[in-house]
């Protein structure tokens, strides 16, 4: 899955330029293979509702159902507790 990992980061090149970008990191499972994660920060609803329709995110989708043969699956989140341990 080079190609899909290739996908990946030039997708999130691309998304940390943008202005409501806080972090965008991308992650590979160390025990499955082809299993990957984006997580994402953003200032507001809006960036990330702006990202959503720009040309590279479009892009990337196409090409991640392509090499994948379905549709990528997303979750929105957010964060509880504060991040220390116990939260």
């Amino acid at each position: 899955m080079a190609a899909l990992r290739e996908e990946l980061l030039r997708v999130a090149e691309f998304s940390r330029r943008e202005a409501g970008c806080i972090r965008m990191e991308v992650f590979e499972s160390v025990n499955e293979p082809f299993v990957f994660a984006i997580h994402s920060e953003w200032t507001n609803e809006a960036a990330f509702d702006l990202h959503a329709t720009l040309l590279h995110t479009a892009q990337f989708l196409s090409a991640a159902e392509q090499l994948l043969g379905h549709p990528l699956t997303g979750l929105r989140l957010q964060s509880i507790g504060d991040g220390g341990p116990g939260s």
